[in-house]
């Protein structure tokens, strides 16, 4: 992308736009989970079938990500999150309309193909924002993503609870997100392809540095999708207890990962990321320790919330770590996100099949070790001045970097 000239008051209204993109974003995501159940029943498929189906949103994804690139290029970036953002919220519509499991994977392969472009595209500006603004915005702005998440899951909770049909709140939803999504699209940063530049490859393999930051951000997606699959199944089946305590088992580790991605941009920009990652990787150990050794309830929620805590901001300074990887960004954002994407797909069904032939014990104890993980190989993140630490303020007179 050309380095348009923006003023720092251009890119902090950008800034706050993005933000509301990814809040857009996740808020979709909640809107379709809580329904999931009445998808299932108007579908008329089976729990495995169900499986099977939500299976095909990762595969899209995967797919359709190394496109992003493309459009952008072609497009601008203002105008391809525009349309990709639309694209998604209005693909919220599809999964609810699906009356058998054939169009129901259809609908779930667009639902992720969209899914996965807008998240690369706006995921690319964050980090051109960030690198402009010289400081960490990427944690806040997955904290933004969790917190729409939040809300869209509290909206579809209350439709589910009215007995409201998924085909009206769900079009009703995605009116509401896609008049906010434009809205905020008018304001993120207009870069366009500089006139020497050279389109990128419709489809191409991430560069080996992205496969290096891609394998920490597996790790930490494979801890928080085994949590947030498994977390309330760990507490009802192994420490027996009831249904409402083991549900707060997941809220409470959704809930702090949330806080700690919205406070995690002040954190990473005072000690940078490596360490940052480090001792986000020492609290998911402990964390996962926690679980598998712990033995009460009470120990294996604060495990869980514990490991939430250290595994918040690992995939967004992932993200922000490609965005400086080399010399195409989306490319390397894209290998990230295809990455991330294949871990949460991978990680239920890996932590079902542990379990079925051992323990969810055990299962946890992978968990544990992939959380270990981000301690040894943190230093991939090195990438880049945005890493270094800020501890000290910069001296009067000496002009700040220029993105």
């Amino acid at each position: 992308m050309s380095t348009v000239a923006y003023g720092q008051r251009e890119v902090a209204r950008a800034r706050y736009a993005v933000a509301a993109v990814f809040a857009v974003h996740g808020a979709v995501t909640g809107s379709f989970a809580t329904r999931v159940p009445w998808i299932q029943d108007h579908a008329g498929v089976s729990a495995g079938q169900l499986g099977l189906a939500l299976a095909f949103p990762a595969l899209g994804a995967s797919l359709a990500m190394p496109l992003a690139g493309s459009v952008s290029h072609r497009f601008g970036a203002r105008t391809a999150l525009r349309g990709l953002l639309a694209l998604w919220t209005l693909a919220l519509v599809l999964p609810s309309l699906a009356p058998n499991l054939l169009t129901l994977c259809l609908a779930l392969f667009v639902y992720g193909a969209t899914a996965g472009m807008s998240d690369v595209a706006m995921n690319a500006l964050g980090v051109e924002i960030e690198n402009r603004l010289d400081r960490s915005i990427m944690s806040g702005l997955h904290g933004m993503w969790s917190t729409g998440a939040l809300v869209g899951s509290a909206a579809g909770t209350l439709a589910a609870h009215l007995g409201a049909d998924a085909r009206l709140h769900h079009v009703l939803a995605a009116a509401v997100l896609t008049v906010v999504g434009l809205v905020a699209c008018s304001w993120v940063l207009d870069l366009q392809p500089a006139e020497d530049e050279d389109p990128p490859p419709r489809f191409a393999l991430p560069p080996r540095s992205a496969l290096l930051i891609g394998a920490v951000g597996f790790c930490a997606v494979f801890a928080e999708g085994a949590s947030l699959d498994w977390s309330a199944v760990y507490l009802r089946d192994e420490l027996e207890t009831s249904a409402g305590l083991a549900a707060a088992c997941t809220t409470g580790f959704t809930l702090t990962m949330a806080l700690a991605r919205l406070a995690g941009d002040r954190i990473v920009d005072r000690f940078g990321a490596v360490r940052v990652v480090r001792v986000s990787g020492v609290l998911a150990t402990l964390g996962g320790l926690l679980v598998v050794v712990g033995g009460h309830p009470a120990v294996a929620m604060a495990g869980f919330a514990l490991m939430g805590l250290g595994i918040a901001v690992v995939v967004p300074l992932c993200f922000a770590a490609a965005g400086r990887a080399g010399s195409n960004p989306s490319l390397a954002i894209a290998g990230v996100a295809t990455i991330t994407y294949t871990s949460g797909l991978v990680a239920p069904s890996a932590i079902g099949g542990l379990a079925q032939a051992t323990s969810l014990v055990v299962s946890f104890g992978l968990v544990t070790v992939l959380a270990c993980c981000l301690v040894v190989f943190a230093k991939v993140l090195r990438v880049g001045d945005r890493d270094r630490p800020k501890i000290a303020p910069a001296k009067a007179g000496v002009p700040d970097r220029q993105a």
